[in-house]
């Protein structure tokens, strides 16, 4: 039997069997969210060696007769203002995801939202303007757990900025949401827009598309 989701509003819709019903991969899912959180860091710590630190170029005193530790160079590590050993330089963490195992785990953590009956969809198009009650009555129809994921299309900006400022809500475009906002999610809210947006990228096709072909 083909899963649904609930349409908020009334009814339900079911689900493209190749998006929501995959079966879940831990290891891929794991490769796709480590790959998206390391390429969301800056890489930009940096320190100084002592040969990069200026000032130091005179022996701070002679070798011998002092009564002090050798000393060589006011810049050495061990001295305040010196330089750092070992320390961190810019870098990347960009980790490559071959595209079909970053559409297999998109798949994955789908079908995960849609066994767990933590997925809906709504009509995003109902938001003429910006209206934090109206997205607070959305949600309480659907009573589902948070923290709440949504996802909506490019031209549903107004939809967005209502459901940005409540609690445990976090709202996107879907072109910007990963496997791990996915996963991370308890609850997964997609506009009708962005559900064809989700399907593309799973590798799945749109439902007018495979009408079109049936005719």
């Amino acid at each position: 039997m083909p899963r649904s989701a609930s349409v908020l509003g009334g009814g339900t819709i079911d689900l493209d069997p190749v998006a929501f019903e995959a079966s879940f991969n831990m290891p891929l899912v794991h490769e796709a969210v480590r790959a998206e959180l390391n390429a969301r860091r800056h890489g930009t710590a940096s320190t100084k060696t002592r040969g990069q630190v200026s000032g130091g170029g005179a022996k701070p005193w002679r070798q011998k007769g002092t009564g002090r530790a050798r000393a060589g160079s006011s810049r050495s590590p061990l001295w305040t203002g010196g330089g750092t050993v070992f320390g961190p330089t810019p870098r990347h963490y960009t980790v490559k995801v071959n595209r079909k195992a970053r559409r297999a785990a998109l798949r994955s953590v789908l079908s995960m939202h849609a066994e767990r009956e933590s997925l809906a969809v709504f009509d995003a198009g109902s938001f003429s303007e910006p209206s934090t009650a109206q997205a607070a009555e959305v949600l309480a129809e659907w009573a589902a757990p948070g923290p709440a994921l949504v996802l909506l299309g490019q031209d549903e900006a107004a939809a967005g900025k209502s459901f940005r400022n409540l609690r445990d809500i976090e709202a996107m475009p879907v072109e910007d949401a990963g496997v791990a906002d996915i996963v991370g999610a308890a609850s997964l809210l997609v506009s009708e827009a962005a559900m064809r947006s989700l399907l593309a990228r799973a590798g799945a096709r749109p439902a007018e598309s495979q009408s079109e072909e049936a005719a």
